[in-house]
């Protein structure tokens, strides 16, 4: 839908129905609840921000939810404008407008029906555990005590590849009406001498999935659970079969991607991968 700027004929061919992206990120430390459900404090400073910014009121829709505690290291949200706007100055303008603690990577145009949940064609965790204590990242990290066999529970993970019904990881009583989910990448990786990470990437996540993977997959690496005892927990689509779920502090939304036709010529970009995570600096 185009309208016209009256008070300034120049700008006729630019003002224009449009919705555009945001790509943000918060300090860890204070991001602990905060992207809940897109984080209603995150939420409310970006909405006012844009509202001084743009002198009216703006209603920001963010990517999705984590679980309450679970940390978010790039998120994703949208607003609608009524005018072409300098997505460089927008993001500048907001950097400037907003805390410390919340910065934008960047700002790009998109078709005017884009969303910034229902869009999205896959996201990425990580999940992060560690055998040595170290003070500074304890908020950040689950810390086992015990050696696990990590290519016993990769052997695991990779049974997930063949299954899109993930009812035995999902929270119990959930209004959600699927529990069918396509993982395209499940590994464990070793990042230092003490600290393994688990990345999963999907289409989309049932609450608690993450962390009941997680949960079970360290039953595997304690030798508690058999590789084909993992596989039979997925078969048999019962939350109460799987294992307990991991805390939630150890784990961080990394990653949220679009497909290119959703983006305007000159903003293509379908994801952030290249900028710097705030849980990789950790």
């Amino acid at each position: 839908m185009t309208t016209f700027a009256r008070e300034n004929p120049k700008r006729e061919e630019l003002a224009c129905k449009g919705i555009l992206f945001i790509w943000l990120t918060t300090e860890p430390t204070i991001m602990v609840g905060r992207f809940n459900r897109m984080g209603l404090v995150c939420r409310n400073c970006l909405m006012k921000a844009l509202s001084t910014f743009l002198r009216r009121e703006i209603e920001v829709i963010g990517a999705g939810r984590t679980d309450a505690g679970v940390h978010a290291s790039l998120m994703v949200a949208h607003f609608d404008s009524d005018e072409l706007l300098d997505t460089t100055s927008v993001t500048d303008k907001l950097n400037r407008l907003l805390p410390p603690d919340i910065s934008i990577y960047r700002v790009c145009r998109v078709r005017p029906d884009a969303h910034a949940r229902f869009d999205a064609t896959a996201r990425t965790y990580k999940y992060y555990v560690t055998t040595s204590k170290y003070p500074f990242n304890r908020q950040y990290r689950w810390r086992l005590y015990n050696q696990l066999n990590y290519e016993r529970m990769n052997e695991a993970a990779r049974i997930l590849f063949e299954y899109n019904d993930f009812t035995s990881f999902s929270k119990l009583h959930t209004d959600v009406k699927t529990n069918i989910c396509h993982i395209t990448h499940a590994e464990w990786t070793q990042e230092e001498d003490a600290t393994w990470v688990f990345t999963i990437r999907a289409d989309r996540f049932l609450r608690n999935m993450v962390r009941a993977i997680v949960g079970t997959l360290i039953e595997v690496g304690r030798g508690k659970l058999t590789v084909e005892g993992f596989r039979r927990i997925i078969e048999q689509q019962d939350r109460c079969k799987a294992g307990t779920s991991a805390p939630g502090q150890a784990l961080f939304l990394v990653n949220v991607e679009y497909p290119e036709s959703i983006f305007e010529c000159d903003d293509q970009q379908s994801s952030i991968t290249g900028e710097p995570s705030v849980a990789d600096n950790l």
